[in-house]
């Protein structure tokens, strides 16, 4: 479930981090109360009687390098009609589900770059999400209906839990730089599966901001402005894998650390 030391705060305080940080905000049933003194990262906040904490979302970015941002899109043929929605489809299913259950603390971002429209950004945030199930028509409809509405350079809500906007990889690496750790997922980064092994590293990974290619990869201009970034390469294997399975791995190494 992620870091959940709690941490007593005002009410101002507690909103000022609920509306600016990238966190999940649950109730915590019983808190020791030497940590309600604890003035860890990951905080819990105290309304009333009820203590809450905070933990760390995930975030997976996928590039769509020939992914559609607007036309008609035939949920019969997602890779024909849609340049390879059905990557980014399988992407959403494998960054929000598990058995019988959703995984609350993590977001997807689908970078739309297969025109007509300007690049686009559809989120999935698994929060706040409602009416998804696990194959590629129920995403590949929600991502539809995000591609009928106009997009702007604010995020906009086209269903529960699905937000659309302008804006390209660019963008979201200049969010993300310097607030959340940046992971390029690449064949000869550093292994996913020792770094973990290391207590401080699971806290960052479990914190991380995760970047993928599509089916084609990155492409050359993406990958100048990951490195721009600072984005630390790693890896699930020597072996190229679907996008879809890279987020399995990472989230199951993130799961069996602990954090």
């Amino acid at each position: 479930m992620g870091t959940q030391i709690p941490l007593r705060l005002t009410v101002s305080a507690a909103f000022s981090v609920f509306h600016s940080a990238p966190f999940l905000l649950r109730p915590l049933s019983f808190v020791p109360p030497f940590l309600l003194m604890s003035s860890h990262r990951a905080a819990g906040v105290k309304f009333n009687t009820t203590v809450y904490y905070i933990t760390a979302m995930k975030d997976f970015i996928i590039i769509g390098n020939k992914a559609v941002t607007g036309g008609k899109i035939s949920l019969n043929d997602l890779p024909g009609s849609a340049g390879r929605m059905d990557v980014m489809c399988r992407c959403v299913t494998a960054s929000l589900f598990i058995s019988f259950g959703m995984r609350r603390d993590v977001n997807i971002h689908l970078v739309l770059k297969g025109g007509p429209e300007a690049h686009k950004i559809v989120r999935f945030n698994g929060e706040t999400m409602r009416s998804l199930n696990p194959d590629e028509r129920s995403s590949g409809s929600l991502i539809q209906k995000a591609l009928l509405i106009p997009a702007k350079e604010t995020e906009k809500e086209s269903t529960p839990g699905v937000f659309v906007r302008t804006g390209d990889l660019s963008v979201l690496l200049e969010e993300f730089k310097d607030k959340r750790p940046l992971y390029y997922l690449k064949e000869d980064g550093a292994d996913i599966s020792e770094l973990i092994k290391s207590k401080d590293a699971a806290g960052q990974l479990n914190d991380g901001v995760y970047i993928l290619g599509d089916n084609q990869g990155v492409f050359e201009e993406d990958e100048a402005a990951i490195e721009k970034s600072g984005a630390s390469k790693i890896s699930v294997g020597p072996v190229s894998l679907l996008s879809s399975h890279c987020i399995t791995l990472i989230l199951n190494a993130l799961d069996r650390s602990g954090q």
